[in-house]
């Protein structure tokens, strides 16, 4: 019964890897035959790009301050909403509606008020700031600017699947600690929290993946050149730019592998280490024998 599902994804994930695995063995401009092949040459180019490896931090600092900024506040959220106060659906639905709305319309919403005469800048000089910031272009501030569009939109998600997580610990639990004389923020600390772990880290996990790989969002607010400027490139933004934009497809090839190998290294060293965790001290026949 896996059949089908196994054949779409081999269809449209594992076989796009080797026709770009292919690719990457060669001067391609997109259009023709492959014929000049260059071995690794197209690796060598990007493996010695300072702006790749530019890239390639960026994309782990926006994992880092991903989780440092939008792991407290969801946490924080879902403790609040999963209390029974007036107006707590409203709330959910008003915090998760970022999530739904479409890159593009987000993306293209923050650039216009973000620029140096958009809605933000009006808002400071309306409030006494006469200073004007220049969100997008300035490097000292375009990376904190990404941080803060990101932490807006994708908080909703982390928020709900807190909450899920929270509603899956027994009310028994809690009950009993505050008969005992336990505080609200007693039974936060030491029951709920070490109880949430599971999800904060499934939540951690899907939010670096999503961040090794982000470019959309940096695409439409940067454009096709700004990013690399203003220091928020990342490594899909850098595969783009010098792939398909440039018309060197089979170098754009050869990054996209290199992007493919480092985020499965990423993945797979958080499953060993991080997710595996989960299991340990588990009563299982071996940890029995």
């Amino acid at each position: 019964m896996a059949g089908p599902a196994i054949l779409v994804f081999v269809t449209f994930v594992i076989f796009p890897v080797f026709v770009a695995l292919y690719y990457s063995f060669y001067s391609w401009k997109g259009y023709g035959p492959a014929t000049n092949f260059i071995g690794l040459g197209n690796y060598k180019w990007t493996l010695t790009s300072h702006d790749f490896w530019g890239a390639v931090g960026h994309n782990f600092i926006i994992a880092a301050l991903s989780l440092l900024f939008q792991g407290p506040i969801a946490v924080l959220l879902a403790l609040l909403l999963n209390q029974r106060i007036r107006g707590r659906s409203l709330i959910r639905v008003l915090i998760f509606v970022p999530y739904v709305i479409s890159e593009a319309i987000v993306g293209i919403g923050w650039r216009l008020m973000l620029q140096d005469t958009g809605a933000v800048n009006a808002l400071l000089h309306k409030i006494g700031l006469d200073q004007t910031v220049s969100w997008i272009s300035n490097p000292k501030v375009a990376l904190w600017t990404l941080m803060f569009v990101i932490s807006w939109k994708y908080v909703g998600f982390a928020v709900i699947l807190m909450l899920a997580g929270l509603q899956g610990i027994p009310e028994e639990l809690s009950e009993a600690a505050a008969v005992d004389g336990a505080s609200y923020w007693q039974i936060q600390r030491h029951i709920m929290l070490p109880l949430l772990t599971p999800t904060i880290k499934v939540w951690a996990f899907l939010s670096i993946i999503g961040s090794m790989q982000l470019f959309d969002l940096v695409y439409i607010i940067w454009g096709q050149y700004i990013g690399s400027i203003a220091g928020t490139s990342t490594m899909a933004y850098f595969m783009a730019q010098n792939g398909r934009l440039s018309g060197q497809l089979g170098r754009g090839s050869a990054i996209a592998i290199v992007v493919f190998v480092i985020s499965l290294i990423v993945a797979l060293a958080y499953q060993r280490f991080i997710l595996n965790r989960n299991v340990d001290g588990a009563l299982t026949e071996r940890g029995m024998a």
